[in-house]
C-alpha cells in the first residue's frame, strides 16, 4: 500500500500529462484579461481616429437633429436618414470592429499559446446533466468565479460612479453649450470613461491571469504514484521487461548451443569458462565465438561438445581473455591471435596424432596479457 505522501500530488507534471492536456484543449485562459484586451483595443482604435471619429460622430447627431420643411414632408426621407446613418457608423466602427476582432484572437495567445482541440470540440453529454452542472456551480471552482464575478461588478462599478461624480459638472454643461461642443465634450468623457473602465479590467484580467495559470498548474500535478504508473505504462513493469529479458536470453542460448557443433574447440577454465570457437579461413579473417559461458553454462557447454566430439583444451588465462574481452558471434582481438593460433595447432596435431594411432601431442600453454582478462584476472 502506498503511504499518504504518496498520493499528494506536489510533483510537477510530466511531459506526456502536459501532451494530453493540451489535446483536450485544457490550456490556461482568462476571459477577464481577452475581455481587457478587447476594451483597450476599441477604444484606441476610436481614439486612434481622432478628427475622423469626431466628424462621423457629429454627423450621425445632426441626422437626427436638423431637418428642412420640405424634407420633413418627403416619404423618402427615413429611407435616406437610415442610409446616411448607416453609412456614417460603418466608417466610425468599422476600425474598432477590426480592432476587437484582432483582439479578442490574440489575447488568449497571452496566456495559453496558440492551441487547436478536436477533442475540445466533440459533444459530451455529460454536459447535459443538470444535477452535475449545479454540482460545478456550487463546487469551489464555481464558487471563486462567482465571488470573482462579485468583486468585480463592485470595483468597476464604485469606481465609474466616483468617476461620474467628478466629470458630473461637465457632463451637465454638454447641454448647455452648442451642440457640436456637447457631441465633443460627451465623445471626450466617454473616451476617458472608456480608458479608466478598459484600465480597470486590465489590471483585473492581470490578476485572474495569474490566478488562472497557478489554478491550471496546480490541476495538472501529480502524486509520485501516478509517475511511477505512468513509467510502468509507457516503459513497461519491470516485472514483464524482466520477462522478456528472460525470454530473450533463453533465446539466444538455443541458439548458441545450435551453433555449438559447429565448434573447432572449446577453451575452458576448466569449469568455470567455456568458449568456443570456430574458424573458417575461406570466409572469417580470424577465429570466431560461438558459444561461451560461465559456471553452469559452461558446464552444458562442455557436456555439448563432449557428446559431439569437440577437443575441450584447458587454458585458463585464454578462456577468461576470451570470455572478457570478445562477445558471442564477434572474431577474437588481435591481442589474443597468437594464444589461439596454439590451440588450434595443437587440436590439429591431436587429430593427426588419433588418426596415426600416436601419441598425443603436449597441451600448449599460451601466454594471455592479464589486462585482457578484465574483472576474471
Amino acid at each position: 500500500m502506498a503511504d499518504d505522501s504518496d498520493q499528494e500530488k506536489t510533483e510537477q507534471p510530466t511531459e506526456k500529462r502536459l501532451k494530453e492536456s493540451r489535446e483536450k484543449g485544457e490550456v490556461p485562459r482568462s476571459r477577464d484579461l481577452s475581455g481587457a484586451a478587447v476594451v483597450l483595443a476599441g477604444v484606441a482604435a476610436l481614439m486612434a481616429g481622432g478628427h475622423a471619429s469626431f466628424v462621423h460622430a457629429r454627423n450621425i447627431f445632426l441626422l437626427g437633429l436638423g431637418y428642412s420643411r420640405e424634407a420633413l414632408f418627403s416619404d423618402a426621407l427615413p429611407q435616406q436618414v437610415l442610409r446616411a446613418a448607416v453609412g456614417e457608423a460603418l466608417a466610425l466602427f468599422a476600425p474598432v470592429a477590426l480592432a476587437t476582432l484582432l483582439a479578442a484572437l490574440a489575447a488568449p495567445l497571452l496566456l495559453g499559446g496558440l492551441n487547436f482541440s478536436a477533442q475540445a470540440l466533440e459533444p459530451k453529454f455529460s454536459r447535459l446533466d443538470p444535477i452535475a452542472g449545479l454540482g460545478r456551480i456550487f463546487a469551489m471552482r464555481g464558487l471563486v468565479e462567482l465571488g470573482k464575478a462579485l468583486l468585480k461588478v463592485v470595483f468597476i462599478g464604485a469606481v465609474l460612479a466616483l468617476l461620474l461624480r467628478h466629470w458630473q459638472p461637465g457632463i451637465q454643461a454638454t447641454g448647455r453649450g452648442s451642440p457640436m461642443d456637447g457631441i465633443a465634450e460627451a465623445m471626450s468623457l466617454m473616451g476617458q470613461a472608456a480608458l479608466w473602465f478598459g484600465g480597470i479590467l486590465m489590471l483585473l484580467g492581470g490578476i485572474d491571469a495569474a490566478y488562472q495559470k497557478y489554478d491550471h498548474d496546480k490541476s495538472l500535478r501529480m502524486s509520485r504514484q501516478e509517475i511511477k504508473d505512468e513509467m510502468k505504462e509507457s516503459e513497461g513493469s519491470p516485472e514483464i521487461k524482466g520477462r522478456i529479458r528472460q525470454v530473450q536470453m533463453a533465446q539466444a542460448r538455443r541458439r548458441m548451443m545450435q551453433e555449438l557443433p559447429k565448434a573447432d574447440v572449446v577453451v575452458v577454465n576448466p569449469t568455470h569458462f567455456a568458449v568456443a570457437l570456430r574458424y573458417d579461413d575461406g570466409r572469417m579473417g580470424a577465429p570466431r565465438v560461438i558459444a561461451k559461458g560461465a559456471d553452469m553454462l559452461a558446464q552444458q557447454i562442455r557436456l555439448v561438445a563432449g557428446s559431439h566430439r569437440i577437443p575441450l583444451v584447458e587454458a585458463p588465462p585464454l578462456a577468461r581473455a576470451l570470455y572478457a574481452s570478445t562477445k558471442l558471434g564477434q572474431e577474437i582481438p588481435a591481442a589474443l591471435y597468437v594464444a589461439v593460433a596454439q590451440v588450434l595447432v595443437y587440436v590439429y596435431q591431436l587429430k593427426q596424432a588419433a588418426t596415426q594411432g600416436e601419441a598425443p601431442p603436449p597441451a600448449p600453454n599460451p601466454e594471455v596479457d592479464p589486462d585482457l582478462m578484465g574483472p576474471y584476472r
